[in-house]
């Protein structure tokens, strides 16, 4: 009989002459993030994807649902436009490359969803299509490492090569165009090959092995120029199988600044890296909550980096490096 009477009370209580509403699921509450993230191709990215992790979590107000392309583009499509079909709050795109995005982020922007863009910039017609972007600004680190190419090698004929990101990509576009400068401003910089690492430790090993093997008998290098810390790993492993000392015979510059590049860095293996920092997560964050606030946010947020060589890294650096 209690249990029957509590129960009849509770349907009063909850109809209340329809004037009182049902308590809402506190799922309801959260904000929804959508979250395309181009692959776990490098520690960059993978340390990128962390920083988003550990910022849009339940007990900070988000519901999170996060997409892995593996490296095509195809499949960020198709990871917006099931964001777009879930009704989430916020779009966040790492995008692969910079065209080909027009239509779906129309599609977003139809369907009132706001898109950041992470690390990497779009190619639109229409730039109203994205609410913001957050990274950094790839051709300012390129020119930093073009400077410190200019300082090192003042005469004399400087031979290069140069292994290139995912063609197409911001960072790729960024460095590669920087570096295209310095060749351009140097008749003494000679470029000896452009090889494609992909932004990955393996692929770059088997460009560069492959590369060293047909160079001729006598042929020094002296920059191997990385857009990105793995393709200097994968580019020093081959320099030192083929008997080359990196950090005398050659210098390696990277970008990124990993821990590992770090180590390798301060062991002078790796002559410069500039830092391109992937903790963006509180940063985009930011963006969210400024328009939750119905306000309208920065739309081009760069993130403040630095530059390190053996003389300057030390191990406190290193040891308190959180990716």
């Amino acid at each position: 009989m209690k249990r029957l009477i509590c129960l009849i009370l509770a349907l009063i209580l909850m109809t209340g002459c329809g004037k009182q509403e049902p308590e809402q699921p506190e799922e309801e509450t959260l904000i929804v993030v959508g979250i395309s993230q181009v692959g776990a191709e490098s520690d960059w990215r993978v340390a990128n994807s962390e920083s988003m992790k550990s910022v849009f979590t339940e007990s900070r107000g988000y519901r999170l649902l996060f997409e892995d392309a593996r490296q095509i583009q195809e499949n960020q499509i198709i990871a917006v436009r099931r964001f777009i079909q879930q009704r989430v709050d916020y779009i966040v795109l790492m995008p692969l490359s910079e065209t080909g995005w027009d239509s779906v982020l129309q599609e977003a922007r139809d369907a009132g969803i706001p898109v950041i863009l992470v690390d990497r910039m779009v190619d639109v017609e229409d730039d109203s299509l994205y609410a913001a972007h957050v990274g950094s600004d790839c051709y300012a680190e390129g020119r930093k490492a073009v400077t410190w190419m200019e300082r090192c090698y003042r005469g004399g004929p400087v031979n290069i090569v140069h292994i290139q990101g995912t063609p197409g990509s911001t960072p790729q576009l960024g460095r590669t165009g920087a570096l295209e400068e310095g060749l351009a401003a140097h008749d003494n910089w000679n470029l000896l090959a452009r090889l494609d690492g992909d932004f990955t430790q393996a692929k770059t090993y088997e460009v560069m092995s492959r590369f060293l093997d047909e160079l001729p008998p006598g042929q020094g290098i002296d920059v191997v120029y990385c857009e990105n810390d793995n393709e200097a790993f994968g580019a020093i492993e081959a320099l030192e199988k083929h008997g080359f000392r990196c950090g005398r015979d050659v210098n390696v510059i990277c970008f990124d600044a990993t821990r590992n590049a770090l180590k390798l860095c301060k062991e002078g293996k790796i002559a410069l890296a500039v830092e391109c920092n992937p903790l963006l997560g509180p940063l985009v964050e930011e963006i969210i909550q400024t328009m939750e606030a119905g306000q309208i946010p920065q739309k081009q947020h760069y993130i403040e980096e630095k530059q390190f060589t053996s003389k300057t890294i030390t191990q406190q650096m290193i040891d308190s490096r959180e990716y």
